[in-house]
């Protein structure tokens, strides 16, 4: 571990610290999941026994795991930045957990917290309140500096390289199944430790924006649209292409047509300021000109981090402005009912000077065997 990747670390709780006491939170209580890795990069295992981290500004971080767990725990990279102690089977941990809690005030709790151990912490401290993690600090994680950047780059440049190979692959004859574990298999042999979803959706199923794949075989003829991601070195990758077995018809190129240009619209639109709302109004200027807008029927893009989805989201009623090193989805669809369905999704970063994509293969209709 290197002196910088400490630094990012103990950087990354004095922001949590910070943020938490400027929206007059008592502290964070923070429990394993994603805002632990983004703060410790410690990943415990996921059982009953409780860890905690408690974070607030003026304080030293303090860690709480159970004992047996603690040698792991004082390995993590952002261990030289806080306190670590360990409870024993039979000790009350949170009462131990108690302890380091101001007296009152309200506290911001991990999305991820089991109900099992926030209810626990509840009756340990029945003079606290506490919120959700992400409705106090939606945006803690949300601006990703040059470390972070640099790793979605490796991540989206991977599921490119993943999606340039299985063009190459044939596709009739075979199951959405087969092709899904292709897609597994490629984005893990291009350097993925996790794979989180290998959507394939052919012909009709391509219009259930989230169709798990199935028995169904692809036949010529097919639209298929490919949704997938996982990470890479701890980093999410999310991206989606539509193609075509054999040649497409003209109405099926004109869909495809018309959500390319809602993405690329959509992807001119980011800049600085710009709330999030005009970046999927954007995208469904496009698609209800044309003709379609009843069936484009999901938000236009997601946060993406060290998570595959996170604040900040694209969606109508999100007011928050764009940040340099936001990074998100732009993903517009058309899904025509028992027909087929069209996606084009790409993972954007906001800069100074507008949106830099962090996937960089073909939108235009490409087809396939």
């Amino acid at each position: 571990m290197t002196a910088e990747t400490r630094e990012i670390f103990a950087g990354r709780l004095e922001r949590a610290a910070r943020s938490a006491a400027q929206e007059s939170l008592a502290g964070l209580v923070v429990a394993p999941g994603p805002d632990l890795v983004w703060l410790t990069g410690y990943r415990p295992p996921a059982t009953e026994r409780l860890t905690a981290l408690v974070i607030g500004e003026g304080r030293r971080p303090h860690l709480l795991v159970p004992e047996l767990e603690r040698p792991d725990a004082q390995h993590a990279p952002g261990a030289g930045a806080m306190t670590i102690s360990g409870w024993r089977d039979g000790d009350d941990p949170y009462a131990a957990l108690a302890e380091q809690l101001a007296g009152q005030g309200r506290y911001g709790v991990s999305d991820n917290t089991w109900a099992l151990h926030l209810l626990a912490l509840q009756r340990a401290c029945p003079s606290l309140a506490f919120t959700s993690l992400t409705e106090a600090l939606p945006m803690l994680r949300a601006v990703k500096d040059d470390y972070e950047v640099e790793r979605l780059a490796a991540a989206g440049a991977a599921a490119d390289a993943t999606y340039e190979a299985i063009t190459g692959l044939r596709f009739a004859g075979r199951s959405e199944r087969e092709v899904s574990a292709d897609l597994a298999r490629l984005l893990r042999e291009h350097g993925h430790s996790q794979v989180d979803f290998a959507i394939v959706g052919s012909g009709p199923n391509g219009a259930n924006p989230h169709h798990e794949a199935g028995d169904r075989i692809i036949g010529n003829g097919d639209m298929v649209v490919m949704d997938f991601g996982g990470l890479l070195d701890g980093y999410g990758s999310d991206t989606t292409r539509t193609v075509h077995v054999g040649e497409p018809t003209a109405e099926e190129r004109k869909v495809h047509d018309v959500v390319r240009e809602a993405q690329q619209a959509a992807f001119e639109a980011v800049r600085p300021g710009v709330p999030c709302q005009d970046v999927d109004r954007a995208a469904r200027a496009v698609i209800r000109r044309a003709g379609y807008g009843e069936y484009f029927v999901h938000r236009t893009g997601h946060g993406i981090g060290v998570t595959t989805h996170e604040p900040p989201y694209m969606v109508e009623g999100e007011h928050l402005p764009l940040v340099p090193g936001m990074c998100f989805s732009i993903e517009p669809g058309i899904y025509l009912p028992g027909r087929f369905g069209v996606r084009i999704e790409d993972i954007v970063v906001c800069t100074e000077s507008g949106a830099r994509r962090l996937n960089n293969t073909a939108r235009e209709m490409r087809v396939v065997a």
